[in-house]
């Protein structure tokens, strides 16, 4: 039979093997999410407070590298809400485009023309994010006429190599009204 001193040493090995598993795991991890990347949408907005006329808003989503490794592979998704009245516009392009090299930061477009509701984009010649590097799809445009009540939202997402799921932007665009009858 074994006595107590010698458990509690038994038991104290125990305890150091476990913590220094778990130590080593806490490391695993933290190179594992060693990148943090946030993303978020900046713009303005431009009413028109007459029913024929036509609103917009001119905005911008960024992505910033906040983490230390590089961010590999990036590609985003910005998503209109069903039924929006919105008509979204970009520099964007599309893979067999002629137009690629004549248009610098332009992103190019990874899903079908028809889905008005999902632009996939990904930027042309940037493969990664550097540690502390922004990217940006800049100067997109929505425009309605708020000829009736209107509604609608856009959200992103960000992608890549180390983010398969997505990772949502810090904030979304909502917009809602109704035009004056009055002009």
């Amino acid at each position: 039979m074994k006595g107590s001193a010698e458990l509690l040493s038994e038991w104290q090995q125990k305890q150091k093997r476990y913590m220094e598993a778990f130590r080593d795991r806490i490391k695993e991890l933290e190179k594992a999410r060693s990148w943090k990347v946030i993303s978020y949408f900046t713009y303005s907005v431009h009413l028109a407070h007459d029913r024929s006329k036509e609103s917009i808003l001119l905005g911008s989503y960024h992505i910033h590298n906040i983490g230390e490794e590089p961010f590999v592979d990036p590609y985003i998704c910005l998503q209109l809400s069903e039924d929006s009245p919105f008509q979204f516009s970009g520099k964007y392009l599309y893979k067999d485009s002629i137009q690629k090299l004549q248009m610098s930061g332009a992103w190019e477009r990874l899903n079908e023309a028809d889905n008005k509701t999902e632009y996939w984009l990904r930027p042309s010649g940037k493969q990664l994010i550097s540690p502390g590097e922004k990217l940006t799809f800049s100067n997109f445009q929505m425009k309605w006429i708020a000829d009736k009540k209107y509604a609608g939202s856009l959200n992103g997402y960000t992608y890549g190599e180390e983010a398969k799921e997505g990772i949502p932007s810090l904030n979304q665009i909502n917009l809602s009204g109704e035009g004056d009858a009055g002009g």
